[in-house]
């Protein structure tokens, strides 16, 4: 995987991304990427995000800004990063880190085995890379989201909300393309699409660590129920051919 992108949304993450930035960079320091760079998309960010972005920018070539019209939601940031993307592969990362980068070395091995189109970090798989849980309830939560899920969808997926994701760059533009939803269902949907395309995407486990200040509310997590109805009334009028 000689060519990447690095695409991380972020939202008030002024206190995150420093510490975040130099772990990525230093990751990529140790790579022989012929092209590597950071995407960071700013989803109408009211603090420090931007200007953080824009200061690394100037020190290193590889950071690069984007910037939404507003706070458009988590869904719209990675969409807007992958039709942005400029590396040949494109992963989305959340600001936190709660899957480390290093885990990519596991997708990319994944891929270049499979011969896969891309690949998708999964808590569920060995949750003893689990390394700091979640609460109980959002544990049983999220069993039961991924079971109502897979009922609905079809999906094959263990954990379709790990925020660790890569695509070839030509598959991330025809996902996000197709994408319909700005918010937190987009994972849902840009897998559903996957499928639809006959795209081949493998779950691979990844280590994981929960880090306290999600942008995920309770009601952001009890709504996600609807998210799988909503893909597939959405395939049935069409939007995903």
């Amino acid at each position: 995987m000689q060519s990447i992108t690095i695409v991380i949304p972020a939202y008030n993450e002024e206190k995150r991304l420093p510490a975040t930035l130099q772990t990525v960079l230093g990751y990529l320091d140790g790579k022989s990427h012929t092209f590597a760079e950071v995407l960071v998309v700013d989803d109408g960010s009211r603090d420090g995000t931007a200007a953080i972005v824009e200061a690394q920018s100037a020190l290193d070539s590889r950071v690069r800004l984007l910037k939404n019209p507003g706070n458009r939601g988590k869904g719209y940031a990675v969409r807007h990063g992958m039709q942005e993307a400029r590396g040949e592969w494109v992963l989305f990362s959340d600001a936190d880190l709660s899957a480390p980068i290093e885990e990519l070395d596991k997708l990319e091995a994944a891929i270049e085995f499979g011969s896969a189109d891309g690949a998708i970090g999964s808590r569920a798989l060995d949750r003893k890379l689990v390394g700091k849980r979640q609460s109980v309830f959002r544990e049983f939560s999220g069993r039961l989201f991924n079971l109502a899920m897979r009922l609905v969808t079809g999906l094959p997926y263990r954990d379709t909300q790990c925020g660790f994701k890569i695509f070839r760059r030509d598959v991330a533009r025809a996902l996000a393309a197709a994408q319909q939803s700005d918010g937190f269902g987009f994972d849902v949907e840009i897998l559903y699409i996957a499928k639809k395309r006959r795209f081949r995407i493998l779950e691979v486990p990844v280590r994981w660590f929960n880090v306290e200040g999600t942008k995920v509310s309770l009601w952001n997590g009890l709504a996600a129920f609807a998210d799988p109805l909503r893909v597939r009334w959405n395939d049935i009028k069409g939007y995903y051919r």
